[in-house]
């Protein structure tokens, strides 16, 4: 596979992850705060680690990821945000990338994940028709950034006992 996408925003840089943002991504992945709409049950270090091969493989399997956030400079993960595949019992396939993202605590509230999912679409609207984001429907955070990316609500379903909202953008015209 070619070289991984490196993008940039104004205040942000959305690289590919590296084995050096392990310990960072599992205490984020750890943190009750952040897997407060994801099961509630924080991820222990295997899950993260198998997170981290994941974002790599989807690089390699499927031509689309996750990114690495950081801010110019400091190489710091701050999150994750990017696009994947998941083939999940009891969802039909959405048939496009699937937006996510996911920021540690002391990265939230700040813009940030608004302004990375920005910058991650604009990469996505020179491949993809559609995407899709699957949210927690208690999730006000990541609603609002949905929305704000130009996410509406097109359906409901259960994922792991739990509601969840889909929501899909297509491609600006």
């Amino acid at each position: 596979m070619s070289e991984l996408p490196v993008l940039a925003s104004e205040r942000l840089v959305l690289r590919p992850h590296r084995l050096a943002d392990f310990e960072r991504l599992a205490a984020m992945w750890s943190h009750p705060v952040v897997v407060t709409h994801f099961g509630g049950k924080p991820f222990n270090r295997e899950d993260s680690w198998n997170r981290l091969l994941r974002y790599a493989g989807h690089w390699q399997l499927m031509g689309y990821g996750m990114w690495a956030v950081t801010r110019p400079g400091e190489d710091v993960h701050l999150g994750d945000v990017g696009f994947l595949h998941g083939e999940r019992s009891g969802v039909a396939p959405f048939g496009c990338p699937e937006a996510a993202w996911a920021f540690h605590p002391e990265a939230q509230g700040q813009g940030y994940a608004s302004e990375a999912v920005a910058c991650a679409l604009e990469w996505a609207d020179t491949r993809f028709d559609r995407t899709v984001a699957m949210i927690n429907p208690g999730n006000a955070a990541s609603i609002g950034v949905a929305r704000r990316c130009g996410f509406a609500i097109y359906g409901e379903a259960t994922y792991r006992a739990e509601p969840v909202g889909l929501w899909e953008r297509p491609r600006p015209a």
